[in-house]
């Protein structure tokens, strides 16, 4: 099953990762990625958008899952956002991008934004969700009995 129903096996990723400046808070970022999300929505579901999401940096980093020290907070909480949109083709995220609609909507998200903008392209590699109750038990299952063998 997909992560993203109706996302291709060889749809791209972007992510696009900013840092408010200081003058800014989450909810003006919040107001711009909207109208700039509202707009890829309605003119390019049907050339290429599938979908997307916006997450805020909560601060919080892993110490189980990072290995460059032990952090206990980074300094960018709530200050830094990815906006990451997914594709059918890198061709069609390009074409939204020159769009006269998008522009004026993405300069005032960039005029938010500290670090300027980098967007970076992704080919999907896996995607997937979580098994359901009775799939993880299955799952358990089959994994001790190959496990043992």
């Amino acid at each position: 099953m997909q992560l993203i129903p109706g996302f291709p096996t060889d749809g791209v990723v972007t992510i696009n990762r900013v840092i408010i400046k200081p003058q800014y808070d989450i909810d003006d970022l919040q107001e711009k990625v909207a109208e700039l999300c509202e707009n890829v929505k309605t003119y390019h579901s049907d050339t290429g958008f599938v979908g997307g999401f916006v997450a805020l940096n909560s601060g919080q980093i892993s110490n189980e899952g990072s290995r460059i020290g032990q952090p206990v907070e980074s300094p960018n909480k709530g200050r830094e956002a990815l906006i990451i949109t997914f594709w059918e083709s890198y061709a069609e995220h390009e074409a939204s991008h020159r769009s006269d609609t998008f522009q004026p909507l993405f300069q005032k998200v960039l005029d938010l934004c500290e670090n300027g903008n980098e967007e970076i392209a992704y080919d999907m590699l896996w995607s997937g969700r979580a098994y359901n109750d009775e799939e993880a038990k299955q799952a358990k299952a089959m994994k001790q009995r190959y496990e043992a063998a």
